[in-house]
Order: structure tokens, then C-alpha cells, then sequence
């Protein structure tokens, strides 16, 4: 495994990647013990998104999980830039209507925050509900996505 850090408007993350693939993101991490061209092309990529010259990201990604949480996060990449669900809704785009709380327990342990990005999903009402990298940041993420 290889990782690199970038300075964010969110403050440090730690971008992993394992045979080509990005394997993991993580908040206030400034940990680094490489690089390579899709480490690179990581931080590229992240770095227009923060700059809001980037809405989509293309990285080859593998995140480790049940198939139920692949699912979820497969689900979350299909949200558009700027745009929010509830985590009722997702229940029910990955064949689990009563199954809110499960999504929200797979998105609780998505490695790839930001470029899976599991911040686009709202409590019913429009409540923020959780983040992993707490409620300050996951509001910021929203925010640089024209969200308030």
C-alpha cells in the first residue's frame, strides 16, 4: 500500500491506494509513505474538485465491504454533484425500503468519503445526519457543492 497526503479547505487527508486503485480516504491524516501515478492523479483530481473545477471524479476505486455496502456505495457514486438524497431513498434504490439504518451503517464505513461521496445523504426532514469525518465537514462538503 502507498499513501500520499493533501492540504484541503478541510484540512489534511490521506489518500491510499493498493495495485493501482485508490483503497481509502482519510480525514486529518497527513501520513505519506509514497507515491504513484494514481496517487497522483488522486490528488489531481481532489484538488480541482476543492478548487470547484471538478464534479466527477475518475479514479479506479476498491473499496473492501460486504455486498450490501458495496451496494450502498456503488448506489452513492451514482448521486450527482450538488444534488442530496435521504438515506430512506437509498434504502430503496438498493432493494432495502425499511433498511435506512443499514444504509446509514454502510455509509459509516465507506473508505472513500468525498469520492464515494456519502455526504450527498440527508436524514429525513433535512437533518444532516452522520459523517465520518463529523457533521462540520460533511456541512463544508455540502457548502463547496453549492449546498446549504
Amino acid at each position: 500500500m502507498n499513501s500520499c497526503s493533501l492540504k484541503t479547505p478541510l484540512g489534511p487527508i490521506r489518500i491510499e491506494e493498493t495495485d493501482g486503485k485508490i483503497t481509502g480516504v482519510a480525514f486529518g491524516s497527513a501520513r505519506s509513505n509514497g507515491s504513484s501515478p494514481v496517487l497522483s492523479e488522486a490528488k489531481k483530481q481532489l484538488s480541482e474538485y476543492f478548487s470547484g473545477h471538478r464534479k466527477e471524479f475518475s479514479l479506479p476505486l476498491e473499496a473492501q465491504g460486504t455486498e450490501f455496502q458495496k451496494k450502498v456505495w456503488k448506489a452513492l457514486q451514482k448521486i450527482p454533484f450538488g444534488r442530496i438524497t435521504t438515506y430512506g431513498d437509498l434504502a430503496k434504490k438498493v432493494g432495502a425500503p425499511k433498511g435506512a439504518r443499514a444504509v446509514g451503517s454502510a455509509m459509516g464505513k465507506n473508505p472513500l468519503p468525498i469520492l464515494v461521496p456519502c455526504h450527498r445523504v440527508l436524514a429525513q426532514g433535512g437533518k444532516i445526519g452522520g459523517f465520518s469525518g463529523g457533521i462540520a465537514l460533511k456541512e463544508k462538503l455540502l457548502s463547496i457543492e453549492g449546498r446549504t
